[in-house]
């Protein structure tokens, strides 16, 4: 009977207090992989588009995409050459923007595209970002205060790339993860509530590329997978060291890697290339995350910077030749194509969002190989490149271009009519 009654306080209590959820928000998607958990979206939208909810042309110059958490967005802009992290409502109203030291402006064909490059990674109560010159800062989500900061070349020895430092940090309990790229500092873990080097690796000592890096988490370890100038690489998140590495060849322009890999059911999946090289390929990862082995590799699919989804048995991803393509897992085969789509590619409700170089947004049905594009739309207002990642988050659609940002409605049964906000 006294163990009955300590059993019924114990669950009294847990209802009264439930435990405080841990909330991790970060590029594309909470498993870095392009895929959103959002239901009953649209599955066709209106001739003009889906409804703006609104749009705000405060948010300064760049390529980073929002970020979503707890009722409040994070996104990444550069104001008079210094970079800034704002935070607005839902309903596009700024909430405060806090500095973060210059950002990156580069120089003969990199100076055509300066601004931030990263997405904010926001974990509880805590935003983690980065500037395009490695400028690492730590600030409270709900006001921007600054609890501390880490310059990436100063402090941890790493050297700016020729498009500066454009990884979305990636945060693993106790440790914020950074690739400074340089002769001793290859891969650094700091402290997250501190900013304090926990452990710092050389890893192969090659220049950072502009990778997002993920984790593999297996039974014996965990593994942090990124992309240096020349290699896939996996190092051990307890302490940097070097794992396996994957020699890629797709080097231009000092390394076009942009694209986060993705893990799927024991496989490790990317897709890299412009005008030679890798391009999309399968590598084997073991059960103890010691080494990779390559499956296969398609030179046919080069994508450097929009992305790719894994849906079960397909690899969905549009290429340099302005073609969506989807891919066999097992032999590595384009099974299926659509034209004149190239740009980034997100997945939410059975449907793949393409936001397209050229601007058109497009709403993809996809049934195993088979894919038809039902709606799209185009992006008029802002300027410079159609860069940044969409994102969707509690059915609305997030969509960045330049000093731009705007918001569309995606639910379904929400009203259609009205118009929408501007903001300063």
């Amino acid at each position: 009977m006294k163990n009955s009654r300590l059993i019924i306080l114990f669950f009294l209590f847990a209802e009264c207090f439930p435990a405080k959820s841990q909330t991790l928000s970060q590029w594309r998607g909470v498993n870095r992989d392009g895929i959103y958990s959002d239901q009953n979206l649209l599955k066709i939208w209106p001739a003009s588009g889906p409804k703006m909810l609104w749009l705000t042309e405060g948010i300064g110059n760049g390529y980073g995409s929002p970020v979503v958490a707890d009722g409040k967005l994070f996104i990444n802009g550069e104001i008079d050459s210094i970079s800034h992290v704002f935070a607005f409502d839902l309903n596009g109203k700024l909430l405060w923007k806090t500095p973060n030291g210059s950002e990156f402006f580069g120089e003969g064909y990199s100076g055509s595209f300066p601004g931030s490059r990263s997405t904010p990674t926001v974990y509880n109560d805590l935003v983690y970002v980065s500037s395009g010159n490695g400028r690492i800062a730590c600030l409270e989500a709900g006001s921007g205060k600054e609890i501390w900061t880490v310059d990436i070349v100063k402090d941890l020895g790493g050297k700016v790339n020729m498009f500066g430092f454009s990884e979305s940090l990636l945060l693993d309990g106790n440790y914020v993860y950074c690739y400074p790229g340089g002769e001793e500092a290859g891969i650094v873990a700091l402290d997250r509530f501190s900013g304090k080097e926990a452990w710092k690796s050389k890893a192969l000592s090659d220049p950072a590329s502009y990778v997002s890096p993920f984790m593999i988490k297996l039974q014996e370890r965990n593994v942090l997978v990124t992309v240096s100038h020349n290699y896939l690489l996996g190092v051990d998140a307890r302490n940097g060291d070097l794992l396996w590495s994957f020699k890629e060849d797709s080097v231009k322009l000092e390394g076009e890697y942009s694209n986060t890999p993705v893990y799927s059911e024991g496989f490790l999946y990317n897709v890299s290339g412009v005008e030679k090289g890798t391009g999309a390929f399968k590598l084997k990862v073991s059960p103890d995350g010691n080494s990779v082995n390559e499956i296969w590799r398609n030179g046919k699919v080069k994508n450097a910077i929009g992305g790719f989804i894994i849906i079960n048995q397909y690899v969905y991803c549009t290429s340099d030749d302005n073609k969506l393509k989807c891919i066999d897992v097992k032999s590595g085969n384009v099974v299926s194509t659509l034209p004149h789509l190239r740009g980034s590619l997100i997945y939410a409700d059975d449907h793949l969002y393409c936001y397209s170089d050229n601007g058109r947004v497009s709403l993809i049905k996809i049934n195993g190989a088979a894919m038809e594009e039902v709606s799209q739309f185009r992006i008029e207002k802002g300027a410079k490149e159609h860069f940044a990642h969409p994102v969707i988050a509690d059915g609305v659609l997030y969509v960045r271009h330049g000093n731009v940002l705007m918001a569309y409605e995606i639910k379904e049964g929400k009203p259609k009519d009205g118009n929408f906000n501007v903001t300063e």
